[in-house]
């Protein structure tokens, strides 16, 4: 993981508040960086993360995903039936919509 003050010509990175020490903004590769990303929060790589945004500054744009990466994270929680990780949970809550958020089944 790298820290800069401006991401290179493509890159995804994550908004990590470090408790504190303040927010940090994390780059990730472009090529793998969803999965890498995704991978890297439900290994607990962030502390609390807030945003994940895409940029590509050679094309002159930016995009907020947070959305696609919580969303992704609530349905691969859902697929292994297991609950979001407590520091995710705010991001998911944040930014998942309502009808993909687990439902705990009653056993009978």
């Amino acid at each position: 993981m790298v820290l800069s003050i401006a991401p290179n010509s493509d890159e995804t990175v994550v908004a990590d508040n470090s408790g504190r020490n303040g927010s940090a903004w994390c780059e990730a590769d472009l090529e793998s960086a969803v999965e890498t990303v995704i991978q890297d929060l439900l290994a607990g790589e962030y502390r609390k993360p807030i945003r994940v945004v895409a940029f590509n500054t050679a094309e002159c744009w930016s995009q907020d995903v947070s959305e696609d990466i919580a969303r992704e994270i609530q349905r691969r929680c859902n697929l292994h039936l297991s609950d979001v990780p407590s520091y995710l949970q705010e991001l998911v809550d944040r930014y998942s919509p309502q009808d993909l958020q687990q439902f705990s089944l009653r056993l009978v």
